[in-house]
């Protein structure tokens, strides 16, 4: 029934398919801003529960259900006709319209990625079972790059879930077979794990944390081997470029800490719809 609809009316399909992913868009803009809040509470009660330390005055409950949406600068609650996707921004130009505080453009940016990214996964794979688990490992994606690029963070709770979103996807070998996913996986943490260990043995310095080693698991998961070189060789040419003209501009020492992980989705968005071509041309050069 789908199916039929979508081949009638494909321009239909598409315009439903954009404004879920503008809704999609608004929920990741929820999590990049609240998940790291809710696991720096979680951690900072662990802390203290270790160290018997008094208990603090608990701070205000939030998830990422509750409290409704509120402006971060007067803290009141946003009406749902002023949180609609890219619309409202525009309408309000960027401002509160209580206490008129500047919204970071982040938020439609966002948005409007999350649009641009999801028409064109829907492009490429067409209304199938591996549009599906393209999208979910897009949104992922773009968590984890907002996230780790503010908080220098890349948290499990969605790392470890691409991990497990590549290898269920692959049990029906969508991007590659089931047991080049889980032995891609493993190989990949390993290979990450060890370089650190040892660059850390030569130099004493931790050049990468441990979620660049899960995301760069999940991209085993999802594409197997054969895509790994690539995205680690895009990730660290354009991490290295952008460090060093950032360290230039900005006048800070080599010292100064990098998040990786946005290199990483970068490259995996790319592996996602060219890592096929690009290893056929690559290959196309010694044929």
């Amino acid at each position: 029934m789908i199916s039929e609809f979508i081949m009638l009316y494909p321009i239909t399909a598409y315009i439903f398919l954009g404004v879920f992913s503008l809704t999609i868009g608004s929920l990741l803009n929820v999590i990049i801003y609240r998940l790291p809040l809710m696991l720096q509470a979680e951690w900072t009660t662990q802390c203290r529960d270790l160290l018997a330390l008094p208990a603090d005055e608990p701070p205000a409950e939030i998830n990422l259900f509750f409290p409704r949406s509120f402006c971060p600068g007067c803290k009141n609650m946003i009406p749902f006709w002023h949180n609609l996707p890219i619309i409202s921004y525009c309408i309000l130009r960027g401002r509160c319209h209580k206490c008129h505080q500047s919204i970071p453009f982040r938020y439609i940016l966002i948005e409007g990625l999350c649009l641009g990214l999801s028409l064109l996964a829907a492009y490429y794979f067409g209304f199938t079972l591996s549009l599906v688990f393209a999208l979910l490992f897009i949104w992922s994606l773009i968590c984890l790059f907002a996230i780790d690029l503010q908080h220098q963070l890349l948290p499990d709770n969605i790392t470890i879930s691409l991990v497990w979103l590549g290898l269920i996807a692959n049990t029906q070998t969508l991007f590659t077979t089931l047991p080049d996913a889980v032995l891609s996986a493993a190989g990949a943490y390993l290979l990450l794990w060890l370089f650190i260990k040892i660059y850390y043995g030569l130099t004493g310095k931790i050049g990468m944390g441990n979620g660049d080693f899960k995301l760069f698991a999940a991209f085993g998961a999802w594409f197997g081997w054969t895509q790994l070189p690539l995205i680690l060789l895009v990730s660290s040419i354009s991490g290295a470029i952008t460090g060093i003209l950032y360290l230039r501009n900005t006048k800070q020492t080599k010292e100064t800490p990098i998040p990786f992980g946005p290199f990483l989705c970068i490259a995996g968005l790319i592996s996602l719809f060219y890592g096929k071509a690009i290893l056929r041309w690559y290959l196309g050069l010694y044929a």
